[in-house]
């Protein structure tokens, strides 16, 4: 966990590191830090998201813990200048294990006014600002809603502003490229990256090196970006306003192999292992939408592994596909977000009904309809539970972190072929698009998936075996026949002797027959309900860390692990006894929940939403949930879920089922900042 005091703008308490370059003649400091957040920021073509990933990277190969947090406009190509067209990428680096992107940021690097407008509130008082004052002209004040120019007023006085023309600094240094002026132009954010790298001491190298492999089938782009990134790298060793570099040491990191790696990236290789150790075919079917597209994107290069993947005209076509390949006996998975479940819902009873597997990937983000398509949200967990007519349960798990995501699409898949039922992966846009340090396991440390197929009416102990159907009439392939967990055999169509009936009309039981006998459906609806709940069975208990004599458990789910986790640890630290659990497995939930939740006097529950597990926890184990709720579109502050603790273990904190308000937001449609 980093330090709430680990500073670049704010030195104080910081030894002096050993001296770097001179200035006037006087030796320049290096103060060591704990930890920095630094954000890049501007209009959504100055090529933030490409700096901060650059950033990520170098940081990662120095050794450092990252977390990131991109931030980007719903429109493809907002209006340029404007605050709704501002994009941002927020890097947190450390020398300590770290769970979050940062709350406020030591550094900000604005191109310009909107972007200063949109990002201000969160650079921390004294923090370092550095501004394209080019940004800054009468047309770009107009867009950002500023009657005076920030850079003027006298508003910046609590920051440590570095104003540079990067814009005329970008063209002087590309000027022997023969660019155009609009070719020019782009190269700033590299100006901009070289000037951050010099201000934390980072290696232009790893960033060399990916200009020359990404553009060097074009040697001006090549010659040209790496002027810029030298020219901002030189120009902080050369100016005097800036007499201070600050160092962040290697983080002590458990031995293996890592590479940095994004939520979608996660369940993309997941999937794949999954598939891979099964010896199974992956089809994934899927109708793009942010921001779950860039899995389809990913799967479709890994066409070698045997994954198929097929782009549909629709959401439901997709569901349908997915079911079909199952059907045929691979594994198949369809990939959306909340829109795009609630269209695939009626081919997700089908596979209820028919008990097939089916991993549905729903990347959730900001609702209703359209909503906030590039935001994040954690709206969708009542949907999936029961966003299906009928009684029609499902299995629910939802990764912590983005390298979970990996963890959880691989069960996803274990789950799905050892049920025979759909399985629902909530993930999110913070976890899809987030990234950190993954130690990627070796394939005999992932747990075995083995998917046994019969191969004729008496195979397998799945048959028809002493169901003689009539006097001397053979055995009958019985495909709803069950084991000790209730699953049924999944039979491949075309193996002799496994005909039998599919489809969405309700079955008799074990025959598959149709039927439409009121005790029989009642049976059926209870068995399947039975199946997934027997799924707790083959999961680890609920996990509790912290204070065991606690009066308060902190409980969540899905992407506020890593927010929740530093609160917790920064109440602890401050003497407070406090416990945290949690949820990774929804449905079923784990089957010691009950227990655990019986330990606790007062329960906290943290959510992007408007208290779906909160509801959920309340009506399963009828235990006094509280919740700590956020619908902006943004993850939770790890200071607002710390707060929302300090104020349950506070004495005001008397009406156990009281839900916490919702954090505060910040209107900017009045042009204030």
């Amino acid at each position: 966990m980093s330090s709430p005091n680990a500073s670049p703008a704010a030195p104080a308490g910081h030894a002096p590191g050993t001296n770097g370059t001179a200035v006037n003649g006087q030796p320049r400091k290096v103060e060591e830090v704990e930890s920095v957040t630094i954000r890049f920021a501007g209009d959504s073509g100055d090529g933030m998201q490409l700096a901060g990933t650059q950033f990520t990277n170098t940081s990662a190969l120095a050794g450092n813990d990252v977390a990131t947090f991109p931030d980007f406009p719903a429109e493809i190509r907002a209006p340029a200048g404007t605050l709704a067209g501002v994009s941002g990428f927020q890097v947190h680096f450390a020398a300590t294990d770290i769970h979050t992107p940062g709350d406020a940021l030591d550094a900000l690097v604005v191109m310009n006014a909107a972007a200063l407008k949109t990002n201000l509130r969160d650079l921390k008082p004294g923090g370092i600002l550095v501004v394209n004052v080019e940004g800054f002209g009468a047309s770009d004040l107009d867009k950002a809603k500023y009657k005076v120019s920030p850079l003027e007023d006298g508003g910046l006085a609590g920051y440590r502003v570095v104003r540079v023309a990067v814009t005329k600094l970008t063209r002087e240094a590309v000027a022997e490229c023969k660019l155009s002026t609009r070719e020019a132009d782009r190269c700033k954010n590299f100006f901009a990256l070289g000037l951050v790298y010099w201000m934390y001491e980072r290696s232009l190298e790893p960033t060399l090196k990916w200009i020359k492999d990404k553009f060097g089938k074009n040697p001006q782009y090549v010659d040209a970006n790496t002027r810029a990134l030298k020219a901002g790298y030189n120009y902080g060793e050369t100016v005097e306003v800036m007499p201070v570099q600050y160092k962040v040491a290697q983080a002590r990191i458990a031995p293996g192999t890592y590479r940095k790696i994004t939520g979608n990236e996660a369940i993309v290789l997941g999937l794949v292992a999954a598939t891979q150790l099964a010896g199974k075919k992956l089809v994934y079917a899927s109708y793009p939408i942010t921001p779950a597209s860039s899995v389809l994107e990913g799967l479709a290069e890994l066409r070698r592994f045997g994954v198929k993947t097929f782009q549909a005209e629709d959401e439901i076509a997709a569901a349908g596909v997915a079911i079909g390949a199952s059907y045929g006996g691979a594994v198949g998975v369809t990939g959306t977000s909340g829109p795009g479940v609630c269209l695939k819902s009626e081919a997700i009873g089908l596979a209820v009904m028919t008990e097939l597997p089916l991993v549905i990937v729903d990347v959730q983000r900001g609702g209703p309809s359209t909503g906030l398509p590039t935001k994040t949200e954690q709206a969708d967990l009542l949907q999936a539970m029961f966003g299906r007519n009928g009684e029609c349960p499902a299995a629910i798990l939802a990764p912590r972190s983005p390298t979970d995501c990996f963890d959880m699409a691989y069960e996803a898949v274990r789950i799905a072929t050892r049920f025979m039922c759909p399985v629902f992966l909530l993930s999110d846009g913070y976890l899809a698009n987030g990234s950190e340090p993954w130690n990627m396991p070796k394939p005999d440390q992932l747990p075995k998936i083995e998917v046994a197929h019969p191969t004729g009416p008496n195979s397998d102990g799945w048959a028809g075996a002493g169901h003689e159907n009539g006097a001397g009439e053979a055995a009958k392939f019985l495909p709803y026949r069950r084991d000790d967990l209730l699953s049924r055999p999944w039979a491949v169509p075309g193996t002799p002797g496994l005909e039998h009936r599919i489809g969405g009309i309700e079955k008799q039981d074990v025959t598959g027959n149709i039927n439409y006998e009121p005790g029989n459906h009642e049976h059926m609806v209870d068995t399947r309900w039975r199946k997934v709940e027997n799924i707790a069975q083959t999961i680890p208990d609920l996990e509790v860390t912290g204070d065991a004599d606690a009066d308060l458990l902190v409980i969540g789910w899905g992407g506020t692990y890593g927010s929740i986790t530093t609160a917790v640890e920064r109440v602890r630290k401050q003497g407070r006894k406090v416990a945290q659990a949690h949820l990774r497995y929804l449905n079923p939930m784990p089957k010691n929940t009950a227990a655990v939740l019986k330990k606790y006097r007062k329960i906290l529950v943290p959510e992007l939403n408007t208290g779906q597990l909160c509801w959920l926890l309340r009506a399963k184990y009828l235990v006094p949930a509280e919740g700590l709720n956020k619908v902006q579109g943004r993850p939770f502050l790890v200071s607002e879920i710390e707060a929302g603790i300090e104020r349950v273990l506070g004495p005001e904190s008397t009406v156990e089922y009281e839900r916490m308000p919702m954090v505060e937001f910040t209107d900017y449609a009045d042009g204030g900042a």
